[in-house]
């Protein structure tokens, strides 16, 4: 079952705990104080190369900046720890 967060150490640790890092699109950026479209790469399978890592700091800037929620699964129907995660507009959450 899916759930939704805003909160900052929720979403930290439900991405570390899986390996991933806080990532942005490369050429999403609409100006140069911009970190572009917010992601979740998760390096330790095939990575994709059109996303780049940036800092929790960045990462939770423009999360706030844009009103966005954190859509998670924490559990796949089977039992195994789940990737799924999107991120949403807070006021849909």
């Amino acid at each position: 079952m899916a759930e939704t967060t805003t909160d900052h150490e929720t979403i930290r640790r439900w991405v570390e705990d899986r390996g991933g890092v806080p990532a942005t699109v490369e050429g999403t950026t609409s100006s140069a104080d911009d970190v572009g479209v917010l992601r979740v790469d998760f390096p330790h399978g095939e990575r994709n190369d059109e996303l780049s890592t940036i800092s929790w700091e960045d990462f939770f800037a423009k999360f706030d900046e844009s009103g966005l929620a954190f859509l998670h699964e924490d559990k796949t129907s089977d039992g195994q720890l789940s990737r799924f995660c999107k991120f949403i507009s807070r006021s849909s959450a």
